[in-house]
């Protein structure tokens, strides 16, 4: 495996980046460009993300989200055809209906909050949830106020 980055220096003094090391490395492997189903993805607010695919010609059965951690896989998978359309003879067929899988690598605690199908659109809302405990919390500043201290005599035997 060859890669034009070496990210050996950074291991060094990194400590649990393991993921973002590989992401890196993924990201600078040749693929083959596939571009099919196009789909956009936009930003929908401070913690909210929207993924839209152009799913045109699939049903809403035939469409598969699943999600493991860090990772979202979106497929299609076409019925066959049923016996009364083997009849159809095309002139010309511009309508996609092979089947996709599409994987998109999700950041830590982004979640899928809800996904629908309309005018052939399949629209995936997320969402970033970061757990109250890694949440930035603000501390406030004290001015220091010392203690009076009390100095003690030992009770001298009578």
């Amino acid at each position: 495996m060859r890669t034009d980055f070496d990210f050996a220096p950074l291991f060094r003094s990194g400590v649990g980046f393991d993921r973002v090391f590989d992401l890196l490395e993924n990201a600078t492997r040749v693929q083959a460009l596939d571009n099919w189903p196009p789909y956009d993805i936009e930003r929908a607010g401070e913690d909210r993300y929207r993924i839209t695919m152009a799913v045109a010609g699939f049903a809403q059965d035939e469409l598969e989200l699943t999600t493991l951690p860090n990772l979202l896989v979106v497929g299609g998978r076409k019925q066959p055809q049923q016996q009364g359309d083997d009849s159809a003879q095309y002139l010309h067929r511009g309508i996609a209906t092979r089947s996709f899988e599409r994987r998109f690598e999700l950041a830590d605690h982004v979640k899928v909050d809800k996904a629908w199908l309309a005018d052939g659109l399949l629209t995936i809302e997320l969402v970033r949830e970061v757990p109250e405990a890694m949440r930035p919390r603000r501390i406030e500043v004290q001015a220091w106020q010392p203690q009076p201290q009390q100095i003690e005599h030992q009770k001298k035997a009578a």
